[in-house]
């Protein structure tokens, strides 16, 4: 469904193009865009529910055709004039395992993106949203910052260092930014690796008490909130931006991995969760043996290769980004987003579950399983 954008207010509004426009963070950016830009999505999936001031389509980056087709629609739509592009539909898969997606949608769908956007009069930015875990992990008691070396470990960064080439070889002249995000959560999880550690310790399973490595190192993450208003920041300042820009973005209060366990089991069980060090080979037996058995139904998050990762020192200085960005800041931590982020668990697991793709507990599929046989 498109939107007839007719009321006078909007007419003056500069054009912004967003790609995985339906996803976690587009939907949220799109929206909080549409009060001051006129924005046209793109996204493989259209959206339920229509936004006013939004022009979704249904485009396919990993098509020459379908992305061709659809740039052709926006250049007459706007003129030829967008103020921005924020690019965040990228292919992503926490099981590690390699996908043709990784190359087909993340690399060349920028690349499509970018050569397709060369025939436009005027493209004020470009932005990328890559990931913190393409960095080298700190040494201790060091913070990283953009100007630290990348060491991607595994497919999903490895494609983003990739991808962030491809940006530097195809964009012309038209200005770039790069965003490196730390993991991003809300009140109601949304973060793979934060619901899952909370899921082992809410159902008390035996490796909710296990850390493999160095407990005492942590990674940054951010609200979804806040990486949204650093995005519009960024649009917002796209005149007094750089060529080519980028940002490391997160939280600067990072929790320690032993602190951010013992804090949910605090608040899930309102005492002490001890966190016991374990090697990482005895961690990695656990996670094959685990891996081997999994269903689908029932499917093991922690793969053997994750363990070697598991202890990554990820704090972010954020020096450069409040300096370039206006001092923006995050306004929000994970450390005070916990205990809402547990009542939302604790007040409706099923609901909590299933928004954020973990399989029901036992106890949810007992009673599932009650109530069918009571119906029939």
């Amino acid at each position: 469904m498109e939107p007839t954008l007719t009321a006078p207010e909007t007419l003056d509004k500069p054009y912004v193009l967003v790609t995985g426009s339906a996803g976690l963070i587009g939907r949220r950016l799109v929206r909080r865009l549409a009060q001051d830009y006129r924005i046209v999505g793109f996204d493989k999936d259209l959206p339920k529910r229509p936004i006013d001031g939004v022009t979704d389509r249904s485009v396919d980056l990993t098509e020459d055709d379908a992305v061709e087709s659809a740039l052709a629609e926006v250049r007459e739509q706007t003129g030829g004039k967008l103020a921005g592009v924020i690019h965040l539909a990228a292919y992503y898969d926490f099981t590690g395992e390699p996908s043709d997606l990784y190359e087909k949608l993340t690399v060349e769908g920028t690349r499509r993106l970018l050569r397709g956007l060369q025939s436009f009069e005027r493209v004020g930015q470009f932005q990328f949203t890559s990931t913190l875990i393409v960095m080298k992990p700190a040494e201790e008691g060091e913070k990283l910052t953009a100007d630290d070396p990348v060491d991607p470990q595994w497919a999903y960064p490895k494609s983003k260092v990739e991808t962030e080439a491809v940006i530097r070889e195809e964009r012309g002249e038209i200005p770039a930014v790069v965003i490196r995000l730390a993991g991003a959560y809300d009140e109601d999880g949304r973060s793979p690796p934060l619901c899952q550690q909370m899921s082992r310790i809410y159902e008390k399973k035996l490796e909710g008490f296990f850390f493999p490595g160095d407990a005492s190192h942590g990674q940054s993450f951010i609200h979804l909130d806040d990486t949204v208003e650093a995005l519009r920041i960024c649009l917002e300042r796209r005149a007094v931006l750089g060529e080519y820009e980028v940002f490391l973005l997160g939280e600067e209060d990072v929790m320690s991995y032993a602190e951010l366990q013992e804090t949910i089991g605090q608040c899930l069980w309102g005492r002490d969760w001890p966190t016991i060090r374990i090697p990482k080979v005895a961690a990695k037996v656990g996670a094959w043996a685990k891996d081997k058995m999994a269903t689908e139904e029932n499917p093991a998050f922690i793969k053997p290769w994750m363990i070697d990762l598991a202890d990554q020192n990820m704090p972010v200085d954020l020096t450069q980004a409040k300096r370039i960005l206006g001092g923006w800041t995050p306004e929000r931590t994970l450390r005070k987003t916990l205990p809402e982020m547990v009542n939302r668990l604790t007040s409706n697991p099923r609901k909590w579950y299933e928004e954020n793709g973990l399989p029901l507990p036992d106890d949810l599929k007992k009673s599932d399983q009650a109530e069918e046989e009571a119906r029939s």
